[in-house]
């Protein structure tokens, strides 16, 4: 059995095949790069993570030409892998998606597919820069850090609580701390409803009599 294993070879790419896979799986790959360069907002960009989408991509689809249709080429290349081991921290997940895509890209090619390259580099890059730039409001972040001081001697917070109800599907106190200058200082985790604009409630906080040191942070956390 061993031996029809490893002379399965149905898949045999001629030159010209090898060089318009490589081509195809170079050029989606660029667009790729592109599109990550464009959409990147994070800090630290690394040009290095750019050029290996690239290289990943056309190494891909050479890897996917050597095995063809044998499958002890393919599980000696898993063997072959096993022993190589990746240290490099991913900083965003995001990152793990254009990794795969370039993978796929590269999967595409390597057989031959280049009408499955070409459309997925297009219509999934499209998708990639529209949830990238459009900031759909439903898969915005809306969770938050407020911290303010409170000097009107109300221990209920009966008009900050009426605000936070107002503007925050739930709010819970975090943190309470007393001032020397006998100020309190509050510290609430918020979930801002998704209508509202995180400005609002800073506002109408502000026009609150008692109320200073007003300081809102985005919960990168949960993001």
């Amino acid at each position: 059995m061993l031996e029809n294993l490893q002379s399965l070879n149905v898949f045999s790419p001629t030159l010209s095949d090898i060089v318009g896979n490589i081509l195809i799986s170079l050029v989606c790959s660029f667009v790729v790069s592109m599109i990550y360069r464009y959409t990147y907002r994070g800090p630290g960009y690394s040009e290095s993570f750019v050029h290996s989408i690239v290289f990943l991509s056309v190494i891909t689809s050479l890897v996917i030409m050597v095995i063809g249709n044998n499958l002890a080429r393919a599980f000696g290349l898993v063997g072959a892998l096993s022993i190589i081991r990746f240290r490099t921290a991913i900083k965003d997940t995001v990152d793990i998606v254009y990794i795969f895509l370039g993978l796929a890209i590269g999967m595409a090619a390597g057989v031959g597919y280049h009408k499955a390259a070409i459309a997925g580099t297009v219509m999934i890059g499209l998708i990639l820069i529209l949830f990238s730039k459009s900031n759909f409001i439903y898969f915005r972040s809306n969770q938050y850090i407020l911290q303010f001081s409170y000097s009107n001697g109300d221990p209920q917070g009966e008009e900050f609580s009426t605000t936070l109800a107002k503007y925050c599907r739930s709010y819970e106190i975090i943190n309470i701390r007393s001032n020397p200058d006998g100020t309190v200082e509050y510290t609430f985790y918020l979930r801002i409803k998704k209508s509202y604009d995180s400005k609002y409630i800073i506002d109408e906080l502000r026009s609150i009599s008692g109320i200073s040191k007003i300081n809102l942070y985005f919960d990168r956390q949960n993001s």
